[in-house]
């Protein structure tokens, strides 16, 4: 099955977020028209809705729906996000809810006395909440497999029934099938991007402290940050300005020719199979054509980066370990384990890694120095096949860490990224990373919309 039957609904395509909306405005389509596609795409009993939602907020997405197009009809409406359905990941507080975070461990749990920052600023922008997404339990898992609630079928060869990507495994799939306009999640180790290069859409990463983590069921707080999977980079930086509560500007045109890419080399680019690399190549070889400046980087301490970004087991143990002295058999195993190995860190080493980061982070600094953006595979395999990790625990941590590998480094380097689809029509998805350094995320968006148009007009990527 190729990737374009199946980024649609009710025979309408994806479109990108910034066309819906003026749609909406034009009284071309109905916010309610637009939930309502949503929804029949989640209840279809042939798709993946049940898998792919935690909760389905059918009656207050209708009610809302209504509202935004009540006020519309008299000249009322507002919000640069006004009428378009949205899902959120399972670890945002919605005021009234348990957040379970893709548990059942939390079932107890008290219900939130407010809605996250998150959540509100979405609100405020005039987005319609349609639900929330499944995900790798507790986040910890860049493969999307969640044993409670199941895990949404990958759009790509749903035949072989492969991972969608984690740990925003729910978020990808609902935009990738038409059941929202854009998904909201977190990244601590590629969260979004991973899914996003998987399912083949585009995810944003941005710089950690740009957006608040207030009432978000935490990580890792060193390394969590939340970001945007979407039809396009324009889709993303929109709904990313929203999120991080800024005035929201148009992406400017850039030019490629003159731009400065650096290539990343080391164990970034080992173990790619055959099609991720020949995505990868055809991209890189699209925009030298087009007049970039396209070199091999060389980071010296990229080796030591493995060892040294040990932040996430301890401080997920730090939230975890009551609840996993109480209920540790009620969590999936393999979060669990990968959780309790922050129990054996001492607080000096902890320590130390902040000591050995900040070093690391200056000398990022000078390795990237003039160049536009930072290029590497998102991830080097294309998705696995679900019932391969099921089955075999040395497949699934083989496949965790591979995915996880690449877009975790700019977790640590307290960076910004995108992964831009860069296979051909037909293939099996593969993403592009565009990254670059904190505060850097303006520039990756508009350096990453530029890339994007030239790969769409070279027909390296999959989404027009």
């Amino acid at each position: 099955m190729s990737i374009e039957n199946v980024l649609s609904v009710d025979s309408e395509p994806l479109r990108p977020i910034a066309q819906t909306l003026d749609r909406l405005v034009r009284g071309e389509v109905t916010s309610k028209a637009l939930v309502d596609r949503c929804l029949r795409a989640i209840a279809d009993p042939e798709g993946e809705g049940k898998r792919t939602f935690m909760q389905v907020y059918a009656d207050s997405a209708r009610a809302t729906a209504e509202g935004i197009d009540l006020r519309r009809s008299i000249g009322e409406a507002s919000g640069p996000l006004a009428g378009l359905p949205v899902s959120i990941k399972d670890l945002f507080d919605v005021a009234g809810e348990r957040t379970l975070s893709g548990s059942t461990v939390l079932a107890d749990a008290p219900r939130a006395s407010a809605d996250a920052a998150v959540v509100s600023r979405l609100r405020q922008a005039g987005a319609v909440l349609i639900g929330r997404t499944t995900m790798t339990e507790f986040a910890y898992s860049g493969l999307g497999l969640n044993p409670h609630y199941g895990t949404p079928k990958n759009p790509y060869d749903r035949a072989t029934g492969r991972i969608p990507g984690g740990s925003s495994s729910g978020a990808a799939v609902s935009v990738s099938d038409g059941m929202a306009a854009a998904a909201i999640g977190s990244d601590t180790g590629g969260s979004i991007r991973i899914p996003a290069a998987l399912c083949g859409l585009t995810g944003f990463k941005p710089t950690a402290r740009r957006v608040s983590m207030q009432g978000v069921l935490p990580l890792s707080p060193t390394l969590d940050s939340i970001g945007v999977i979407a039809p396009t980079v324009a889709c993303c930086a929109l709904v990313d300005s929203v999120l991080a509560g800024e005035t929201v500007t148009p992406l400017l045109p850039r030019t490629l020719s003159g731009m400065r890419f650096g290539v990343l080399q080391g164990y970034v680019l080992d173990g790619m199979e055959e099609s991720v690399a020949r995505a990868f190549q055809a991209a890189l070889s699209a925009l030298s054509k087009a007049g970039a400046k396209v070199e091999d980087l060389h980071f010296g301490s990229l080796d030591s980066v493995p060892w040294a970004n040990q932040f996430a087991a301890p401080e997920a143990f730090a939230w975890h370990r009551a609840l996993l002295a109480m209920h540790g058999e009620r969590y999936d195993p393999h979060v669990a384990l990968r959780i309790r190995h922050g129990a054996g860190v001492y607080a000096c080493d902890y320590l130390d890694l902040f000591t050995l980061r900040a070093e690391m982070l200056r000398e990022a600094a000078r390795s990237f120095e003039g160049f536009d953006a930072v290029l590497l595979p998102t991830v080097p395999r294309i998705a696995p096949a679900i019932a391969a990790l099921e089955e075999s625990d040395d497949a699934y941590f083989d496949a965790n860490g591979a995915v996880l590998r690449n877009p975790s480094l700019f977790n640590y380097l307290d960076g910004c990224a995108l992964s831009i689809p860069c296979h051909r029509p037909g293939d099996a998805p593969v993403g592009l990373m565009v990254a670059g350094l904190g505060d850097w995320d303006k520039r990756i968006l508009s350096v990453g919309a530029t890339i994007e148009a030239e790969l769409l007009q070279q027909g390296c990527a999959v989404f027009s």
